[in-house]
C-alpha cells in the first residue's frame, strides 16, 4: 500500500494476504509484516484471522523479538469481539511482566480506557511510567505515547496533575500543537460537537485541526534515523569480502565507539527518534544486488541502514533505563555505551 492511498481505498484482506506472501520470501522480517497484515484483517473486521496470526506469531519455533507487544495486540483484539475473559487474562500477565517496551504498555492500557476501564488504564500507563521514566533525564520519544495516554486518561478521571502531566503538556507543546493538552484531552469536548452553538463548532473544529496537525507530524516520522550497527562476526566477514571497507571500519571497537558518538551527537542537535538497525553479510549483498551496485560501494552503507529502519528493524536508542546495551554485550547500558 502506498503511502498516500486513502484508507477508505484500503482492500484491507488484499493488503493482508499480500504481507503474508512478502513474509515467507522474507523470514528474517516475518514478525514486522504479520503484525501489519494482522492490522488490515483488524481493519477488515475480520477479528478472528487477526487472532490466528498473533497466534501464528506467538507459536514462531525461533522466538519473537518483541513477544510483549504481539501479546498486547492480540489481548486488544481479542476483547473487541467478545473474548473480554481471555484478554484480561493476558493484559493481567503482559503488565506481571514489566516490558520494558512502551508500546506494550500503551496498548494494554488503551485497551482497558476503549472498555471504560479508566482507574484500570491509569493504573496501567503509571506503571510502565514508573518503570521507564523513573530517573531518565530526558524521555525517549518511543515512550511519548505512554505520557500522553496517562494524561488523557487522568484528565477524564478529573486528577489533578503531578510532574509527569506537567511534564506531557511540555512535551506536546510546539508550533504545530497550539492547542494544549489539557484542552485537547477536556471531556468536556464531546458535548461541544452536539452543540447548536456556532462558536463553540468553531472551537473543537479549530481543537480538532491542531489535534491532526501533530498526528500528521508524528507521522511523518515513521521510522527512527538509523545508524548501521556491524556485529563484531559480521563485520569482520564483511571486511574480508570487501577490504576497502576497512576505511569506514578501522576496527569493532571504533565503530561501536562511533555509533554510540554519532547517536549523541544528533540527539544534541535535537533529532528525534534516533534508533539502530543491525546488518548482515547475505543481507546486504542481496540490497547491494538490488540496487546494481557493488556492495564495496560506501554510498550504500546509509541506504542500506534506511532500508532497514523502514523495514521494521530499527532498535530505539538510547534504550530504556536497565535494559542491555545495544552493542550486544550482555551488559546493561548504562554499564555499557552508556557509560561512555
Amino acid at each position: 500500500m502506498r503511502p498516500d492511498t486513502p484508507a477508505e481505498n484500503v482492500d484491507h484482506p488484499a493488503e493482508a494476504a499480500r504481507l503474508e506472501r512478502t513474509a515467507g520470501l522474507y523470514p528474517e522480517d516475518a514478525e514486522a509484516l504479520l503484525l501489519q497484515a494482522a492490522a488490515h484483517l483488524e481493519l477488515a473486521g475480520d477479528r478472528p484471522a487477526a487472532t490466528a496470526l498473533y497466534d501464528r506469531l506467538l507459536s514462531t519455533p525461533s522466538g519473537l523479538e518483541n513477544p510483549y507487544l504481539v501479546r498486547a495486540l492480540k489481548a486488544s483484539n481479542l476483547w473487541e469481539y467478545g473474548h473480554e475473559a481471555e484478554a484480561r487474562a493476558i493484559i493481567t500477565g503482559v503488565r506481571a511482566a514489566a516490558p520494558r517496551d512502551p508500546a506494550p504498555w500503551v496498548i494494554v492500557a488503551e485497551a482497558l480506557e476503549a472498555h471504560d476501564e479508566l482507574e484500570a488504564a491509569q493504573e496501567t500507563f503509571t506503571e510502565g511510567a514508573r518503570l521507564l521514566l523513573t530517573d531518565v533525564p530526558e524521555p525517549a520519544y518511543s515512550t511519548h505515547p505512554l505520557l500522553f495516554g496517562r494524561h488523557r486518561v487522568r484528565r477524564m478521571l478529573g486528577v489533578a496533575h503531578d510532574d509527569w502531566d506537567t511534564l506531557a503538556d511540555t512535551l506536546h507543546s510546539s508550533p504545530a500543537s497550539p492547542v494544549t493538552l489539557d484542552e485537547l484531552h477536556d471531556p468536556k469536548r464531546v458535548w461541544s460537537l452536539g452543540s447548536d452553538n456556532p462558536a463553540e463548532l468553531e472551537a473543537e473544529i479549530s481543537r480538532l485541526r491542531a489535534e491532526l496537525g501533530a498526528y500528521r507530524e508524528a507521522l511523518s516520522r515513521p521510522f527512527p534515523v538509523a545508524v548501521l550497527h556491524w556485529p563484531s562476526s559480521e563485520l569482520s566477514e564483511l571486511l574480508t569480502a570487501y577490504p576497502t571497507l576497512a576505511a569506514e571500519y578501522p576496527s569493532h571497537e571504533a565503530h561501536l565507539a562511533t555509533i554510540e558518538s554519532s547517536l549523541r551527537e544528533l540527539s544534541t542537535s535535537g533529532t528525534p527518534n534516533l534508533g539502530i538497525v543491525t546488518g548482515t553479510v547475505p543481507s546486504y549483498e542481496a540490497f547491494a544486488a538490488s540496487e546494481a551496485t557493488s556492495p564495496s560501494n560506501t554510498e550504500l552503507l546509509p541506504q542500506y541502514a534506511t532500508t532497514l529502519a523502514a523495514r521494521g528493524r530499527a532498535v530505539a536508542w538510547p534504550p530504556q533505563r536497565g535494559a542491555a546495551c545495544w552493542c550486544g554485550s550482555g551488559r546493561v547500558y548504562e554499564e555499557c555505551h552508556g557509560n561512555s
